[in-house]
């Protein structure tokens, strides 16, 4: 089925004429499909008609939110992927926690590589992304590129060779029923979510390592229910080690009789500097103040002592400065 990799971003195919995921690689109607799904906004008890801020700075609301799929794609491979996830999000914890964490990749990966197709039409439109002028790193080009060619596991046969490119954690939550909220961060893919009675974060292209590093406050915690804001604390430290880790995870991607397989060179590659810079509490607590605006804690009380920012857990078991 497959000889070749599908890959958009060597000639930044973003113009709504192929399927985001699989390209033009089956002879069926191009048709639209939500980024955020009925499912999902039903569940949250949402319309569709909330608002986001896209990096161009436009809003626009959920239901506005699109990308072009392949009516094959959308009808064999991608809807019975949404019907699992949102048959376990439906009973909660006790079935998300048992879902498959490639499936879970997936799910997350789509959505939020679907946000990338958005910001990349955008970036087309405006001539500020183009194959004569590029305003866009090349890591990061790089970087969407592999989630790309991970998640079309979605429709094909994806193997990762004895590695995981993802920390996914999966908690639950004190209440039964807390109010639905998504976060990400499109340059260092990472994701949170919580709803009914769990709680997501996921970090899509580490290897693992962010989960590693924070192994301390997750053999803490253990499986025993958060309360909103200490998934809150949680997220934050995972958004800000997600900034601090400074790797490019490079992959050999090889695509064999319609399957593709994905090995990862090693993290460290030549460099002898640790694998995150230095965890800073001062920058911390700005992440930490904008993760609990809900709750009004304010920068001023969260980093009153420098050395121990206010925390949720008890111990705080933040990881180590200088």
């Amino acid at each position: 089925m497959v000889s070749s990799i599908y890959q958009p971003f060597k000639n930044f195919d973003f113009k709504y004429e192929n399927c985001f995921l699989s390209g033009n690689t089956f002879n069926t109607p191009i048709i639209q499909t939500n980024v955020l799904p009925a499912w999902l906004l039903e569940m949250a008890n949402f319309s569709g008609d909330e608002q986001i801020q896209l990096l161009d700075e436009t809003i626009r609301s959920y239901n506005s939110l699109k990308v072009p799929v392949n009516e094959e794609v959308q009808t064999h491979f991608i809807e019975p992927l949404e019907q699992k996830i949102a048959a376990a999000f439906a009973i909660g914890y006790e079935a998300v926690s048992q879902l498959d964490e490639a499936d879970l990749f997936r799910w997350i990966g789509k959505f939020l590589y679907s946000l990338i197709y958005i910001e990349m039409h955008a970036a087309v439109g405006q001539q500020q992304l183009s194959s004569d002028g590029l305003n866009m790193s090349q890591g990061l080009m790089h970087k969407f590129g592999n989630l790309q060619t991970m998640i079309q596991g979605i429709y094909l046969n994806v193997e990762f060779e004895e590695f995981t490119p993802w920390s996914i954690v999966i908690v639950p939550m004190e209440k039964e029923e807390v109010s639905f909220s998504f976060r990400d961060e499109i340059n260092t893919l990472t994701f949170s979510l919580k709803l009914k009675n769990f709680g997501i974060i996921a970090c899509l292209q580490d290897n693992g390592t962010n989960k590693k590093y924070h192994q301390e406050i997750l053999d803490q915690i253990s499986s025993q229910p958060l309360t909103e804001q200490q998934f809150e604390e949680l997220s934050a430290r995972f958004f800000y080690s997600a900034y601090l880790f400074n790797r490019l995870p490079e992959y050999t991607i090889m695509p064999v009789e319609g399957s593709i397989y994905i090995d990862a060179m090693p993290l460290r590659g030549t460099m002898n500097k640790p694998l995150f810079d230095v965890w800073q509490h001062k920058t911390y607590a700005q992440v930490l103040e904008n993760f609990w605006k809900p709750w009004g804690n304010l920068l001023m009380e969260i980093r009153k002592d420098p050395n121990n920012p206010t925390s949720y857990f008890n111990p705080p078991s933040l990881p180590e400065t200088d």
